[in-house]
């Protein structure tokens, strides 16, 4: 699969995602700028974190989403995109990835 072609995939899935989230959860946070998408981290208590789309397109995070798809499939019990990584994990990966 080429890297265009798994990335409109990609932004397919979290637009459907957006819609289903959206009208299943009442809770929704409108403070999510254009051009971005809020994320769910940690292993207990979960942060909410709002990235730019961006980083869809770059490998470790790709990554990141698949490993996360195979644990949660596409049911997010947060209500919103949930993240199989530590905090302190994904604040260094965002790091990186701001730095590109």
């Amino acid at each position: 699969m080429g890297i265009m072609r798994l990335f409109s995939s990609l932004i397919s899935i979290v637009k459907g995602f957006s819609r289903l989230s959206l009208c299943r959860n009442r809770n929704y946070h409108w403070d999510v700028p254009k051009g971005h998408l809020a994320v769910y981290v940690g292993e207990e208590k979960k942060r909410r974190f709002v990235v730019p789309i961006s980083y869809l397109e770059q490998p470790l995070f790709q990554n990141l989403l698949h490993e996360s798809e195979e644990e949660f499939g596409f049911d997010h019990p947060m209500g919103g995109l949930t993240l199989t990584c530590q905090e302190d994990v994904f604040n260094k990966l965002t790091s990186i990835l701001h730095s590109l």
